[in-house]
């Protein structure tokens, strides 16, 4: 079962992961974006972890919806309301529970990627976050490993795609070549479940 703990864990181990990142990920952003995600995730999640020391819920629950509106209200652009939406959309799902099986989880997880999508209108293909949320919720039945794995692979094949959202959607054939940040972030968070989930 996992606790609140476990969930404050993923959030600190998340921060650490796009802390180390940040310059790749502005990197990837810079030729197809506004080569600022990285910059933009790394405050967000800083301020995550300073919010949970000063108050730290106690439901996996509360935790997440706490995560998600602290990346609401201070990271820019398109990043803080998707990620902000899909940590508070999760966390909604899991309820009051004091502890949650890894299968509600899953399916709360699905729950946040789905109203991501509902967001911002990207399905599967479009060159976007949801191009690793997708196949790492999918894979999360089997275990966190098998999810960080789907979701890395999931970064991967955004290269080849032309995106058919948010701002690199501009760029049109010209996106084409170029790793999603969006989805890399998302392998980063997918990634640092796996690593509190000891797997």
């Amino acid at each position: 079962m996992l606790d609140a703990d476990f969930f404050r864990r993923w959030m600190t181990a998340t921060a650490a992961s796009v802390d180390r990142e940040a310059e790749r990920l502005t990197a990837l952003d810079s030729p197809i974006g506004d080569a600022d995600h990285g910059s933009n995730l790394r405050r967000g999640f800083t301020a995550v972890t300073v919010t949970l020391e000063k108050e730290a819920p106690d439901t996996p629950g509360g935790v997440l919806t706490l995560a998600g509106r602290q990346l609401i209200s201070t990271v820019g652009g398109a990043s803080g309301p998707l990620y902000g939406t899909l940590l508070r959309r999760t966390g909604k799902a899991l309820g009051d529970a004091a502890e949650v099986s890894e299968e509600e989880f899953a399916a709360a997880l699905r729950t946040g990627v789905d109203a991501v999508m509902t967001l911002g209108g990207a399905a599967p293909g479009d060159k976007t976050m949801i191009d690793a949320l997708v196949p790492a919720v999918d894979a999360l039945d089997d275990s966190f490993a098998a999810a960080r794995a789907a979701a890395e692979q999931g970064a991967l094949a955004t290269t080849p795609l032309q995106a058919r959202k948010g701002r690199a959607s501009y760029l049109g054939e010209r996106s084409i070549g170029h790793q999603d940040p969006g989805a890399t972030s998302s392998a980063l968070l997918i990634a640092a479940l796996a690593e509190v989930g000891g797997e």
